[in-house]
């Protein structure tokens, strides 16, 4: 199957590139904040599409075990509580910008290696490629419609950690 439309392929692309990202953010050389922007925006995509086209469809398999896809949504909801602290600090590049980078670093980096070890394994080893490339293709829609609203606004960001003050 081609990558480009097996969801395990395409989630995993979306993990090395929040790495990138990552890299981006930590360097004194790179653009920090537009980093984190892109950076936050493919989050909230990444996660709202995974929870709303391949999660609830991968727990109808019997050998993917439901507590990891739901512990992956909690997780989700870390990771996105981590990027509105980082957000949320004015001075980028400062000690306290650097600290919460490292929170959302390491809130991100458990989430994915968890991920990929239990859940996307589960489903390269159980759901027929047919059924990938189905999913593939809800996860990009839906990701990209995501994006095309701009999921990674800071007030975007509160409503999805539940705090806004609207």
């Amino acid at each position: 199957m081609p990558a480009q439309h097996d969801v395990v392929a395409l989630i995993l692309e979306d993990h090395r590139t929040m790495e990138r990202l990552f890299q981006d953010m930590r360097s004194v050389e790179a653009d920090r904040a537009k980093a984190l922007r892109e950076f936050a925006a493919l989050l909230v995509a990444h996660a709202e599409a995974e929870e709303s086209e391949v999660y609830p469809a991968l727990k109808r398999f019997r050998n993917i075990d439901d507590d990891e896809v739901e512990h992956g949504s909690e997780e989700h909801q870390e990771g996105n509580e981590a990027l509105l602290a980082l957000m949320e600090v004015d001075d980028v590049g400062s000690d306290e910008w650097d600290e919460k980078l490292e929170e959302l670093v390491e809130a991100i980096t458990h989430h994915t290696d968890e991920e990929e070890r239990t859940i996307l394994n589960g489903a390269r080893e159980n759901v027929p490629d047919d059924r990938r490339a189905e999913l593939g293709s809800a996860f990009v829609e839906a990701r990209a419609r995501l994006l095309k609203e701009d999921c990674g606004s800071v007030e975007n960001v509160r409503k999805v950690v539940g705090k806004d003050n609207g």
